[in-house]
């Protein structure tokens, strides 16, 4: 099997590792993950001082990550899906993915709690939306139908209840260890990436 080239995916794991050994570097995690990290609460008007511009946060979020770990399995991720949607819907169309799968996430983490002040850091939600995809452009439908616009519809349906279900389940068993989970982020990012698979693959066949 031919790996796919995947420039975009490659450039995005490339830009995500070395920001985060920068911030090692910078030696100032927890201030850094405030400047740069998305906090919800910052759009119902709480001030941050020497914050980032409060719009590009989600994007920067995206270059932050908790330790080795984090980082390691997010880029596992990306670097799996990614280059497989990559050779479906072309550069742009991956960037366009990350891009807007990175403010759903964001969206995703607002709607589920608006006045929170924890910065949320890491790339999971934007790599939610390449899994997105890449479930409903390799994932086998679930129901064969006649129709095959009702067929598309029904397994984005089916994958976005199953996702969301596994999210929540996660969010409360790790709850119970005392560790936190973007599951707004993880289920906005996905359900971008369901929305937006369609129309980048119609695209890419003019």
């Amino acid at each position: 099997m031919t790996v796919p080239v995947a420039r975009a995916t490659n450039a995005i794991a490339l830009l995500t590792g070395a920001a985060f050994v920068l911030s090692l570097l910078a030696g100032n995690g927890e201030a850094l993950d405030m400047m740069a990290g998305f906090v919800p609460a910052r759009f119902l008007g709480v001030q941050i001082p020497d914050a980032l511009p409060a719009w590009i946060t989600p994007l920067t979020a995206t270059l932050l990550h908790g330790g080795w770990l984090h980082l390691s399995f997010n880029m596992l991720m990306l670097l799996f899906c990614g280059r497989m949607v990559e050779a479906v819907v072309g550069l742009p169309g991956l960037l366009l993915l990350y891009v807007i799968g990175a403010y759903a996430a964001a969206l995703g983490q607002y709607l589920l709690d608006p006045a929170s002040l924890s910065p949320m850091i890491g790339a999971s939600g934007a790599i939610s939306a390449v899994f997105g995809a890449y479930a409903l452009l390799f994932g086998k439908p679930r129901l064969l139908l006649d129709h095959p616009r009702a067929a598309v519809l029904v397994n984005i349906v089916w994958l976005a209840a199953a996702w969301v279900g596994v999210q929540f389940l996660m969010g409360f068993a790790f709850s119970g260890m005392g560790m936190a989970i973007a599951v707004g982020a993880h289920v906005g990012g996905f359900i971008a990436g369901l929305a937006i698979a369609p129309l980048l693959t119609v695209r890419r066949s003019w």
